[in-house]
């Protein structure tokens, strides 16, 4: 696991750094959306470059990491229209490009299988960005779930509930109780794991994901079990880690040619 320390913005410039590596080498990649306040500057850096330096998507896929059940197909924060106002419109993503978990399936099993073998006949997703919540979990993998799990159905805990309700003019009531979400088994097959986190709000979270013991308390500390994984953190976030400055002088002493 490499941890990186640095401001807001150059964390974000590290992460399309990283997709654009890719996505240059690889125009057929396969990337993992994620929803949330983490990766919107990825995806404002992402859109300028596309803009400005040409860089396409235009054969790329993509798949959503979650999605809220119920909400109806045009809400305004229903993951798949968030995602396609945040990046698929601002760049050239084929029409059908990304998918995500179907919320409004009539049967939510079948969806979550269906889902499963749409990433397996893709080749599986080569970066797969994430964000962290106050409680660890990842997706919407919250504390207590299996670190075996596949794309499932999921009951949100009050917490992510609270957390999520800035979405939703600060209405808890208006946030969904249940999701489709990948499991930590699907997030862990991706080839590299790119995750973003800032504030001090995730200190905790952060800390336990890298410094803690892997335990489905913390879901995301499953995440050490992974052969490359990124942490871009700020300094806020960072400020519970006991190796903060030994992460720092790594990163420091990175030779130019070792990409993220």
């Amino acid at each position: 696991m490499e941890v990186v320390i640095a401001p807001a913005p150059a964390l974000a410039r590290l992460a399309a750094d990283a997709v654009e590596r890719l996505v240059r080498a690889r125009p057929t990649a396969v990337l993992g959306l994620a929803t949330g306040s983490s990766p919107l500057a990825v995806y404002d850096e992402l859109a300028r470059r596309h803009r400005e330096d040409g860089l396409s998507f235009a054969r790329v896929r993509a798949f959503m990491l979650d999605e809220y059940v119920g909400l109806p197909a045009d809400h305004p924060q229903r993951y798949r229209n968030v995602i396609e106002a945040e990046i698929a419109s601002r760049v050239d993503l084929a029409p059908g490009a990304v998918l995500g978990p179907d919320g409004l399936a009539q049967d939510l099993a079948a969806a979550c299988a269906g889902y499963e073998r749409a990433i397996a006949d893709a080749g599986g997703v080569d970066l797969q960005l994430l964000g962290i919540g106050t409680d660890g979990h990842v997706a919407f993998n919250e504390p207590g779930s299996s670190l075996a799990s596949r794309t499932r159905i999921k009951t949100l805990t009050r917490q992510t509930r609270e957390d999520n309700a800035r979405f939703f003019d600060d209405d808890v009531t208006a946030v969904p109780t249940h999701c489709l979400t990948q499991g930590l088994a699907t997030i862990m097959a991706a080839h590299h794991l790119v995750l973003l986190a800032q504030g001090r709000s995730k200190a905790e979270a952060v800390h336990q994901l890298v410094e803690g013991p892997v335990s489905a308390l913390w879901p995301a500390t499953v995440l050490q079990h992974h052969p490359h994984v990124t942490v871009l953190v700020d300094d806020a976030a960072a400020s519970r880690l006991q190796l903060a400055d030994y992460y720092r002088e790594t990163y420091a002493a990175k030779p130019a040619w070792q990409t993220l």
